[in-house]
């Protein structure tokens, strides 16, 4: 049992979070694109190009954007990015969704999965919900398709802060879609027992 046993939380995400996110965001990476991103990037410049991309998406609340952390005892243990009307077809884009590793298979990420939903079909009813994951990642897809998206286009994935000597080699991103991302709350609630 981690540490900080107390009770989850929901919020929106602040300016405050976010070192906090980039943080988390940094580790998610060094975790799970190992191979696809340099090792020179994972163990050196990660969490700077983090930060600079939290401490922009934070400084102002948007309309067009959300971001929800999950939080326990003062500190974030996940977060979920949603961007709306980012595709004429496909709609809004689940940009991150991240879960501390002390925290996953306790329904944090499907709860963020479904508040995410809920924001898209408040905001944009008609929108479809998508996000690309990287081909390499086999958990976070099989996480997806359990809570109903299918897998509808690949492409190559663009290197972190358009610098390619951050990739290694050609690495492949797949596009999951929820047509109607109403449904989605309810696949979520039911897998909460993760």
């Amino acid at each position: 049992m981690p540490a900080d046993s107390g009770k989850i939380s929901y919020r929106a995400a602040a300016r405050r979070d976010a070192n906090a996110i980039a943080a988390l965001h940094a580790e998610s990476w060094r975790q799970n694109y190992r191979g696809a991103y340099s090792d020179a990037f994972l163990d050196g410049d990660v969490l700077a190009d983090r930060q600079g991309v939290w401490g922009e998406r934070l400084a102002e609340i948007s309309p067009d954007r959300r971001t929800i952390a999950a939080e326990v005892d003062g500190r974030v243990v996940g977060f979920v990015h949603v961007v709306f009307d980012d595709d004429p077809v496909w709609g809004a884009l689940l940009d991150n969704l991240h879960v501390s590793p002390d925290r996953k298979r306790q329904g944090i990420g499907s709860r963020l999965m479904a508040m995410a939903a809920q924001a898209v079909a408040e905001a944009r009813p008609a929108s479809g919900l998508y996000l690309w994951v990287h081909e390499q990642n086999r958990a976070a897809q099989a996480f997806y398709e359990s809570l109903g998206a299918a897998p509808v286009g690949r492409e190559l994935v663009p290197p972190p802060g358009g610098d390619p000597s951050r990739l290694n080699g050609a690495p492949v991103k797949l596009r999951y879609a929820w047509t109607d991302p109403n449904r989605l709350p309810k696949a979520a609630s039911s897998r909460r027992a993760d």
